[in-house]
């Protein structure tokens, strides 16, 4: 399951990533060259860092590369670090999972009046429910967290917030 989430994640950073560095191409070409700009292109590249930013969400959390603040750590014995990474992982998960249900409802909501861009007028809803799965998915990822064995854990990975 996780090589599957990690392979699934990553190609959707990288293609969004490579759509939004494409787009940029070819819109400054377009501007310098051709004096035309594409249009639409700063709704779609924000619409791709949605995608990458909800993406790279559960990878940076299994991973544990999220920002950290351990200057302490090598102070606290062992029993209190692991103590802390489950309670840090358990409200992390919770977070997420919150956030899923309440995107989950704003996705409801946006599909209901029809809510699109302003320029290109694209659907919104469909952002919405991908960002709320990609924040469930991430809520899971925190809570499996919890019962993997400290053994487990390589350098890196873990209470990391």
């Amino acid at each position: 399951m996780n090589t599957l989430l990690e392979k699934l994640c990553s190609v959707l950073c990288a293609l969004a990533l490579f759509a939004i560095m494409a787009l940029t191409f070819f819109d400054v070409g377009g501007r310098k060259l051709l004096s035309r700009s594409i249009t639409g292109s700063l709704e779609l590249t924000e619409l791709l860092m949605v995608v990458v930013i909800f993406a790279s969400l559960p990878l940076v959390s299994r991973r544990g590369e999220h920002v950290v603040f351990d200057s302490l750590d090598s102070v606290w014995p062992a029993w209190f670090l692991r103590l802390q990474g489950v309670l840090v992982n358990l409200l992390c998960g919770g977070l997420m999972l919150g956030l899923m249900w309440l995107m989950w409802k704003t996705g409801v909501q946006f599909y209901e009046s029809g809510e699109t861009t302003a320029q290109l007028h694209i659907p919104k809803a469909p952002f919405i429910f991908g960002m709320s799965l990609l924040c469930g998915i991430t809520g899971l990822v925190h809570l499996a967290l919890i019962i993997r064995p400290p053994e487990a854990l390589q350098e890196g990975e873990g209470a990391a917030l």
